[in-house]
């Protein structure tokens, strides 16, 4: 089997003030994803940026066979939300936004306003296959916003407190959702098959995404990684380092190559892992568009400023 995470990037049906302006950019993108998905051919996919729930139907409607979708009901202040389309039925074991009781509330702009839940709900199912545990996340943004809509500071002071309320808030997030991890591996990690996957807005080895893998040790290309521990029960392996190293990358951020889409896997599942990889299989590097720090500039384009990260499961 293959499963995937994917951000879909602004999928709204048209009309509205952050989708494409009309239904024939609309079918473009549609048709653009799908291409995607039908040759990447994932049994589980989890999507990040679900604006419309209509419009992953109608994806998944473009789709050959019948596809099964689960989605968050809880979404941002744009309406986005992360889902799933899957081959077979899933249950939906939680779709939650909070923060451990014992963290404090997070500031998150120079008034001093402060949250208490994640920005967008994490959504965990279950599959038949092994069964499978699957939660998905969309974790606060690296791309900086600011007070009246703007997207560029007035000055560096600004552009470093809201560096650091959006990385509070994204270490509050990873916090929650390692929270749910534990819930789906419930100490067993060598048993169960869990995945955590999604956009976590950072790279491998940046402190929010190093949260969500449990117990420090045995990580890939390690001498420790064959050697079974008492962390193994609730670890959690990024895949990152067994995809080819010329693919490792899921966004271009201003020209620079970022690998911000993750697959993290338990002990057991992590062992049956036999391919790893971005963008589709045998294709090479994904051919991406470099963003900017406006994400409306690519209001109603085709396709994804995202490449898909995905294993194959044996």
């Amino acid at each position: 089997m293959l499963l995937g995470t994917w951000n879909l990037e602004n999928l709204y049906r048209p009309g509205g003030p952050f989708g494409p302006k009309d239904e024939a950019a609309y079918e473009t993108k549609l048709a653009a994803l799908a291409a995607v998905i039908t040759e990447l051919d994932p049994t589980l996919l989890g999507v990040q940026e679900v604006g419309d729930p209509e419009a992953l139907h109608d994806l998944a409607g473009m789709l050959d066979d019948d596809w099964h979708v689960a989605l968050s009901e809880h979404p941002d202040s744009r309406g986005i939300r992360v889902g799933f389309l899957s081959r077979t039925a899933m249950r939906v074991l939680a779709d939650t936004t909070a923060f451990p009781a014992e963290l404090r509330p997070v500031q998150v702009d120079d008034s001093g306003v402060t949250v208490t839940r994640a920005g967008r709900g994490f959504l965990a199912v279950e599959v038949d296959d092994g069964p499978l545990r699957v939660a998905v996340c969309h974790l606060k943004s690296k791309l900086l916003s600011y007070p009246n809509g703007r997207f560029q500071p007035r000055d560096e002071g600004e552009r470093a407190r809201y560096g650091a309320y959006a990385l509070y808030r994204r270490a509050a997030e990873a916090t929650a959702l390692r929270g749910l991890a534990d819930d789906l591996l419930d100490g067993d990690g060598q048993g169960r098959d869990v995945a955590v996957l999604g956009d976590l807005n950072d790279e491998v080895q940046a402190a929010t995404t190093q949260i969500l893998l449990g117990p420090p040790g045995s990580e890939i290309g390690t001498p420790g990684y064959e050697q079974a521990d008492k962390g193994d029960a609730t670890r959690l392996w990024d895949v990152a380092p067994l995809i080819p190293p010329g693919q490792r990358y899921s966004r271009v951020n201003s020209g620079r190559r970022e690998l911000i889409d993750h697959v993290l896997v338990s002990h057991r599942l992590v062992h049956r892992v036999t391919a790893a990889g971005t963008g589709l299989p045998d294709e090479g590097p994904p051919g991406l568009p470099s963003v900017g720090p406006d994400p409306a500039e690519r209001r109603g384009a085709p396709g994804s400023d995202h490449a898909p990260v995905w294993i194959r499961i044996g």
